[in-house]
């Protein structure tokens, strides 16, 4: 899977005024957990920021990455778990990332593609992606950039869910009977059966 690098900062000051000015200053507060632990335990967060227009280049495209964070002097790798934008502006107020390491799996939505010419397309048909990811489970090395799926034998009318599907290494999280694509009937499609079944009688 692909890689992509920011610098963080990390914050002392936690309150909300402190989380206000950052925004004003172009910044988006940040956390990352998954890996450190307090005295009892627990997951431990540790708070940072990020540039607004260098966190941009992870947010705004339609590619996953591998998320690899510099806070002051100190990188982990981390995927982003969850993300915050405001209500009215639509800009990233706030974004949780997961520290991720070579050894523990961990589930990430990653993109579809549907590769090949379906029979029901050739017959008229119109191919559609009901999903665009899919939810897997793995380490991250086992990661693609994309899960592909051939879809050259798929008629008209018919579907894949995802219980006809198996990627190499990758555990599948998404619920079996999701429709991940199908190819549906068209005006054009419908009008040809309907004259080929005319023609037969």
């Amino acid at each position: 899977m692909k890689e992509i690098s920011l610098n963080g900062q990390l914050r002392t000051d936690l309150g909300k005024k402190a989380s206000r000015t950052l925004r004003s200053e172009g910044n988006v507060p940040c956390v990352i957990y998954g890996v450190e632990k307090d005295e009892n335990g627990q997951p431990k967060a540790k708070s940072f920021c990020v540039s607004q227009k260098e966190l941009a280049k992870l947010l705004y495209t339609p590619n996953v990455y591998i998320v690899n964070i510099n806070i002051d002097g100190t990188s982990v790798k981390a995927i982003l778990k969850d993300l915050q934008n405001d209500f009215v502006t639509d800009r990233p107020v706030h974004v949780d990332f997961y520290q991720i390491t070579e050894d523990k799996p961990v589930t990430i939505e990653i993109p579809i593609k549907l590769n090949g010419l379906a029979e029901g397309v050739k017959a008229g048909g119109k191919l559609v992606a009901t999903v665009r990811k899919l939810k897997v489970k793995a380490p991250y090395t086992k990661f693609p950039d994309t899960l592909d799926i051939d879809v050259t034998n798929l008629g008209l009318g018919k579907s894949i869910k995802v219980s006809e599907l198996s990627f190499e290494g990758l555990d599948i999280v998404t619920p079996k009977e999701v429709v991940v694509c199908s190819v549906r009937m068209t005006r054009a499609a419908r009008s040809a059966a309907e004259a080929t079944t005319e023609e037969e009688a």
